[in-house]
C-alpha cells in the first residue's frame, strides 16, 4: 500500500468515539446558556433599556444611543460572567462562510492599568475595513471604510471567549455588502405586502413573518483519510475516484442505525447548539454512505439563517474534536448523493395563522387559497431568478442527479391541490355569480382541510414543493447561505402579492364584490401559471422535453443563469421594493462569477498537480513493473508461449500508456486554456471561458485517471479509494 495511504488507514484503526459530556440531563436546563436572549436581557437590562430592545425587536423602532449604552453594560456583564474577554462583530460577507474581527474588553484606566469595557456605540456600529471580502467593485481594496451595524433581531451568543454580535455590513456609500442585509429588506418587503393581502380577510394582521427550516446535509470523512486526499482538502470535492463496487445501491445507510463514531459527534455537536439557542432536532444518516442530516425546528427566516451559518461553523469544530473532517460540498463523490440544505418556507401572521396551512372556514381556506396561488405564480413569473439564486459552480454538479431536484423550476402541489385549483379555473366566472355559485365555491373551498388531510404527498424530483402547509426549496446547496434564496424567493412573492392586491382593488373600484374579485383573480392566476405546476418525474427525459414545450427554462451553467438578476424587470422589482439597488445586483453578479471562476480554476490547478505529480508517477512505475515482467518471461519461456502468454501483459502495458499520454496531453491543454482565459478583463466573458473551454477538462483527465485507478496495483496507488473514504465509521 502507498506510503501516505497506508499512514492513513493506521491512523483510521486507531480512532475511538470521544466521550461527550452534556452540560445537564434535561437539554431545556442549559438550552440557549451562551445567548443574551430576552431572558437574558430582563436580568441585566434596566427596565427602560429592555423594553426599548423588545420595541426594535418586535416593531423595528431604532435603539436611542442613551439605550444602546445601557445595553452594552447589561451585554458586557452577562458576557464576561460566562468565560467572555473579547467581543466581535459578526457578519455574512459574499463568500461560503462568515467573518469576525475580534477586540478585548479592554481600555486605558488612566493609571497605567486596564479596565474592561464596552460601549453603546462599538455595540451599535464598527468599522472592521474588511476591503478585501469581495464586492463586485462597489468596493476598491483602497477604499478602507466598511461598516458593520447592530442586528437587534438576532441575539448576541458566545463562542470560546468571544461574545459574537450579528451585524449587517455595508459599504461607506451605504450599499449592501453581506448577505443579512438584502435578506431583512426582503422579509420587510413581504411583510408589508402580504399584510395588505391578509386585510381581505382577517383586519387583525398588522405583521407578517417569513419562517425557515433548513435542512442541512454533510458527509464525515475521517481526518486521517481527508489529509491523504489534497483534492478533498482544497476543493471539497474528489476531482477523481472511481466508485466503489458497492456503494448506495442497497440502501442500508439511509435511515440505519447510527455508527458509534458519528453517534457521538452528533451527541457533541447537539450539546453545543442548545447551549448556543440553536433548536436543532433530527439528525439521521441519509442515503450515500457517510452522509448525514440535521435539521431545527423552525424559526423566523433571519434567525434560522444566522442559526445555519453558526451551526456549519461548529459542525466544523466539533467534527475535529471527533477526528472528522465534515464536508458540505453538494457533491463531494461521484455517483452518489449529493448533499443539499432544504429550506421549508413559511409565513405567518401575528394573529398566529400559518399562512400556507388550511383553516376552519371557507374565509381561512380562501385566505389560503390566495396565498398558494400567489406563491405558484411568483415562482412561474421568476423562475429564472430563482435558479440563479441557488444555482453554484459547486451545486450546478448536484441538480439533477441523485435525488436532487433538476435545474428546470417547477412546483409541485399534489393532487389534492391540484384539484382545487383546478375547479376554480373551470368554476369561477367572470361576471357577478348567482348566490347559488358563491355558496357552491365556498362549500367547497371549505372542504380544503378535510381533502388535504394525508393527501399531501412529497416529490423528491420537484425544486419548489408544497408539503402540506409549507413550500420546501429542494434546490438549495449544502454549502449555501440560506439567505441568497431566501431573498429571491421573498422578493418575488412580496412582488406578486403587490401585483394581487392591485388587481383586486381595480375589480372591486369597478364594483365586483370583494370574494368574486378575488376569485377572478385568482382564476387568471392559476391559468396563467398552470405550467409551472409538475407532478411528476422531474428526471425523466420526457420531462425535458414537455417543460421546453410548456416555455419552461433549463439553464445549468452558472454564468448563464446569474444573467437573470440583470434583467431590466429583475432590477426594477428588487429597486421598488427596497431590497436591492442597482450597483448592488451589479455587484452581486460580479461576485458570483468571480466565485465561479475562481473555482473552477483552483479545480483546474490541483487536478493538474496531482494528475502529473501523483498519478502519472505512479502508473509510470507501475508500467515500468510490467515491462520488466515482460523482458523476464520472454527469458524464460519458448517464443511461442511467450507470445501466448504475454499477449494480455503487452495489452495492458498499451493500456497504461495511452491513459498516460491522455493525462498528459489534457493537462497541457487544460493549462493552455487557462492562460487563455486568465488574460480575458471582463468577469463574464472570462467565466464564460471558464465555464466553456476549462471545466470540461476536468472529467475528460478524471476519465483517464479513473480507468488507471481499476488496473495500476492496489498498493501502488497513492490516493484513499472511494471503498475506504466512504465506508471507515
Amino acid at each position: 500500500m502507498a506510503t501516505v495511504r497506508f499512514k492513513a488507514m493506521e491512523r483510521l484503526l486507531e480512532r475511538k468515539p470521544v466521550e461527550v459530556t452534556r452540560d445537564a440531563v434535561c437539554t431545556s436546563e442549559y438550552y440557549g446558556k451562551l445567548v443574551f436572549d430576552r431572558l437574558k436581557m430582563k436580568k441585566y437590562l434596566s427596565k427602560e433599556a429592555f423594553n426599548a430592545v423588545v420595541d426594535a425587536i418586535d416593531n423595528g423602532q431604532t435603539i436611542a444611543r442613551k439605550m444602546a449604552d445601557q445595553v452594552a453594560i447589561g451585554m458586557k456583564a452577562w458576557a464576561i460572567e460566562n468565560g467572555a474577554t473579547h467581543y466581535t462583530h459578526w457578519f455574512h460577507p459574499l463568500t461560503d462562510g462568515t467573518a469576525e474581527k475580534h477586540d478585548a474588553f479592554i481600555d486605558y484606566d488612566g493609571q497605567g492599568g486596564v479596565v474592561e469595557t464596552f460601549s453603546g456605540k462599538l455595540l451599535a456600529q464598527q468599522e472592521p475595513d474588511a476591503s478585501s471580502f469581495p464586492s463586485g467593485g462597489i468596493r476598491q481594496t483602497f477604499e478602507a471604510r466598511g461598516y458593520t451595524a447592530w442586528d437587534v433581531s438576532s441575539p448576541a451568543f458566545i463562542v470560546g471567549s468571544t461574545l459574537c454580535i450579528p451585524t449587517i455590513f455595508i459599504s461607506y456609500t451605504g450599499e449592501a455588502l453581506d448577505y443579512k442585509t438584502p435578506l431583512l429588506r426582503a422579509c420587510n418587503a413581504i411583510d408589508k405586502a402580504a399584510v395588505a393581502v391578509c386585510q381581505y380577510f382577517d383586519k387583525n394582521v398588522s405583521k407578517v413573518q417569513t419562517n425557515l427550516g433548513w435542512e442541512q446535509e454533510y458527509f464525515l470523512i475521517d481526518e486521517a483519510l481527508y489529509q491523504a486526499r489534497p483534492d478533498l482538502a482544497l476543493t471539497g470535492r474528489t476531482l477523481m475516484g472511481h466508485a466503489s463496487a458497492k456503494d448506495q445501491q442497497l440502501d442500508d445507510h439511509y435511515f440505519g442505525s447510527i455508527p458509534t463514531r458519528v453517534a457521538s459527534f452528533m451527541e457533541d455537536l447537539e450539546n453545543e447548539c442548545y447551549r448556543l439557542g440553536i433548536p436543532v432536532k433530527t439528525r439521521h444518516n441519509e442515503v450515500a454512505p457517510n452522509q448525514f442530516e440535521l435539521a431545527p425546528i423552525y424559526e423566523e427566516a433571519n434567525l434560522a439563517n444566522d442559526h445555519n451559518q453558526l451551526v456549519m461553523d461548529v459542525m466544523k469544530k466539533v467534527g475535529r474534536r471527533h477526528g472528522f473532517r465534515v464536508i458540505f460540498h453538494e457533491k463531494p463523490f461521484a455517483g452518489i448523493n449529493g448533499s443539499g440544505k432544504h429550506n421549508n418556507w413559511s409565513l405567518t401572521t401575528d394573529t398566529g395563522v400559518n399562512l400556507y396551512a388550511p383553516g376552519k372556514n371557507p374565509k381561512s381556506n380562501m385566505q389560503f387559497l390566495t396565498f398558494v396561488v400567489n406563491a405558484v405564480k411568483a415562482v412561474f413569473e421568476n423562475q429564472d431568478l430563482l435558479r440563479a439564486s441557488i444555482l453554484t459552480a459547486t451545486n450546478q454538479h448536484r441538480l439533477g442527479a441523485n435525488e436532487a431536484p433538476p435545474s428546470i423550476i417547477s412546483v409541485f402541489l399534489g393532487a389534492e391541490v391540484n384539484k382545487m385549483l383546478d375547479y376554480l379555473e373551470t368554476t369561477v366566472v367572470e361576471r357577478a355569480m348567482t348566490p347559488d355559485e358563491k355558496t357552491a365555491i365556498k362549500l367547497d373551498v371549505g372542504r380544503i382541510p378535510e381533502i388535504l388531510l394525508d393527501n399531501t404527498d412529497r416529490n423528491r424530483t420537484s425544486p419548489f414543493a408544497f408539503t402540506g402547509n409549507r413550500f420546501e426549496f429542494r434546490a438549495v446547496g449544502s454549502t449555501a447561505n440560506c439567505a441568497s434564496a431566501l431573498i429571491a424567493l421573498n422578493t418575488a412573492v412580496a412582488k406578486q402579492l403587490k401585483t394581487f392586491k392591485t388587481d383586486v382593488d381595480v375589480l372591486i373600484e369597478s364594483g365586483v364584490k370583494k370574494d368574486e374579485a378575488i376569485f377572478q383573480v385568482l382564476k387568471k392566476y392559476i391559468i396563467e401559471s398552470k405550467a409551472i405546476r409538475f407532478d411528476g418525474n422531474g428526471y425523466s427525459d420526457e420531462w425535458k422535453e414537455e417543460a421546453a414545450e410548456r416555455g419552461l427554462t433549463n439553464i445549468n451553467n452558472v454564468p448563464e443563469s446569474v444573467e437573470a438578476f440583470l434583467e431590466p424587470r429583475v432590477k426594477e422589482m428588487f429597486s421598488e421594493l427596497g431590497v436591492l439597488n442597482e450597483a448592488e445586483i451589479d455587484g452581486r453578479v460580479e461576485v458570483e462569477l468571480e466565485k465561479f471562476q475562481m473555482k473552477i480554476q483552483i479545480e483546474a490547478r490541483v487536478l493538474g498537480d496531482l494528475a502529473i505529480n501523483h498519478i502519472v508517477p505512479t502508473a509510470v512505475k507501475y508500467q515500468t513493473v510490467l515491462i520488466e515482467n515482460v523482458k523476464g518471461m520472454r527469458d524464460i519461456f519458448s517464443e511461442e508461449e511467450f507470445n501466448e502468454l504475454a499477449a494480455g501483459r503487452k495489452e495492458l502495458i498499451k493500456t497504461v500508456s495511452c491513459h498516460i499520454s491522455a493525462i498528459k496531453s489534457k493537462v497541457h491543454d487544460m493549462v493552455e486554456a487557462r492562460k487563455v482565459a486568465n488574460k480575458i478583463e471582463d468577469m463574464h466573458e472570462k467565466a464564460r471561458a471558464y465555464d466553456k473551454d476549462v471545466r470540461p477538462y476536468l472529467d475528460d483527465i478524471r476519465y483517464h485517471i479513473d480507468k488507471l485507478e481499476l488496473v495500476v496495483d492496489n498498493e501502488l496507488w497513492p490516493l484513499p479509494k472511494y471503498r475506504e473514504l466512504l465506508f471507515n465509521r
